[in-house]
């Protein structure tokens, strides 16, 4: 699939963003708090994607962090919340305002957010619970690109974010790519 875009912002059109590669523009829907951080139009930009396909439509979603593709992730997860509302969510809050949220069960922190009511924060507080916390807070992408790549290559392997946080979190610094997932492999073994 398609996990990341690099190339030349060519439009900017809230929610929408077009980025040429080389001639091939694709067209992606960014939350407003990866669109307020956007380049001007023409200079590059590098965005991690989330491509979904329905029997209409297909619709690639972009995200300039990690942690906010990991928190549409579940969002998107959770019954009743489809790729719209979680775009909205990551738009009315940053990720870090999300998982106090959780953390705190704080639904009316949520229900500020246009196109979410009550029995819907509720919901999503309490699917997101454990899931989406504290241990978000930083994103992993912070200590490094390869830890990043490391926490990708887990969360594609089944893991959950809580799972690939703790097993980076003994990682050095400096590790490389596949010795880190390696290393983490093998603390999520014991």
């Amino acid at each position: 699939m398609i996990g990341r875009i690099t190339g030349q912002l060519a439009e900017k059109n809230p929610p929408e963003v077009l980025v040429d590669c080389h001639g091939l523009a694709y067209e992606l829907l960014v939350p407003m708090s990866t669109f307020y951080n956007l380049p001007a139009v023409g200079e590059g930009v590098s965005l991690l994607t989330h491509f979904v396909v329905r029997e209409d439509a297909q619709t690639l979603y972009g995200f300039a962090t990690a942690a906010e593709r990991a928190a549409f992730r579940q969002l998107i997860r959770i019954s009743g919340v489809g790729p719209r509302t979680a775009l909205g969510v990551l738009s009315g809050m940053s990720v870090q305002d999300l998982s106090q949220a959780v953390t705190a069960q704080d639904t009316g922190r949520l229900t500020k957010v246009p196109g979410i009511g009550k029995k819907t924060a509720e919901r999503l507080l309490l699917e997101l619970k454990g899931k989406l916390g504290a241990d978000l807070g930083p994103t992993p992408a912070a200590a490094g690109d390869a830890h990043g790549d490391i926490v990708q290559a887990l969360l594609a392997l089944g893991y959950s974010d809580r799972e690939a946080a703790q097993a980076i979190k003994p990682l050095p610094a400096d590790v490389g790519v596949s010795e880190g997932i390696k290393m983490a492999l093998r603390a999520l073994a014991r």
